[in-house]
């Protein structure tokens, strides 16, 4: 199965780390961010990756040149501009011969990503998207109403939870059709599949997920990162 992994965003929220290094080559330890996205890829049978890599693209290229050194295949489509994260895998539509899995090359997560495939193949749908399920406390004690305005019990800061994107899809070829240059999955492409009657499977999952989107995630994710490899079986 192939892959296409987004690399091309600038991290403007983790600078000034990113001022000299691209995001996915941001140091996790003694390892890039990015080769824990490629690991969990390998793991699930991934053996042909395309990075869609922009901004200081040259230092995630000399890293992991053609990919021998991970034991994958791995190909570059640069992007010479900002293209969205769905109009950037548009150059890459002659290389996906059959379903593919996009993902962000910034995650961190312990998600069984062959479990997801294998959710999108028994769905039949042209999507399927990786949920985490997260719950955040609320400050406040809440009460709930019945349908007469009546107080039916009170609650004190419950959790409320919500299933978050976590950046990991899985497309049938089918889905070049449906995107524009300069598009986001999110903005733009899924809200068109739904409205024109396409479904698009969620694969709920409660492991570990994190989006390291600012400079207090990535200093403190790194003070625990020898847990942390523990815990994705990279040592």
């Amino acid at each position: 199965m192939k892959a296409i992994v987004l690399c091309g965003g600038k991290g403007t929220r983790l600078r000034p780390y990113t001022y000299t290094i691209p995001k996915p080559m941001l140091p996790l330890g003694k390892k890039p961010l990015l080769q824990y996205v490629l690991t969990a890829l390998k793991r699930a049978g991934v053996s042909e990756a395309y990075l869609a890599v922009g901004y200081l693209h040259e230092q995630i290229e000399g890293y992991f040149k053609d990919g021998k050194q991970l034991g994958m295949k791995l190909r570059y489509s640069i992007e010479k501009s900002e293209m969205g994260t769905a109009g950037s895998i548009l150059p890459l539509e002659e290389k996906m011969d059959g379903a593919f899995i996009v993902m962000m090359g910034d995650h961190l997560s312990s998600l069984d990503i062959a479990a997801v495939v294998a959710a999108h193949r028994k769905s039949g749908n042209i999507a399927t998207i990786a949920l985490n399920k997260k719950g955040v406390p609320l400050e406040y004690g809440v009460a709930d109403l019945d349908a007469s305005g009546n107080i039916e019990r009170f609650r004190e800061k419950p959790i409320v939870e919500n299933y978050v994107n976590a950046g990991v899809y899985v497309f049938e070829p089918e889905i070049f059709k449906h995107i524009k240059p300069g598009e986001d999955f999110a903005n733009d492409v899924f809200p068109r599949l739904l409205e024109s009657g396409q479904k698009i499977g969620g694969f709920a999952f409660t492991d570990y997920w994190l989006d390291i989107g600012r400079t207090t995630d990535y200093e403190s994710i790194n003070q625990y990162i020898s847990v942390i490899d523990l815990a994705l079986g990279m040592k």
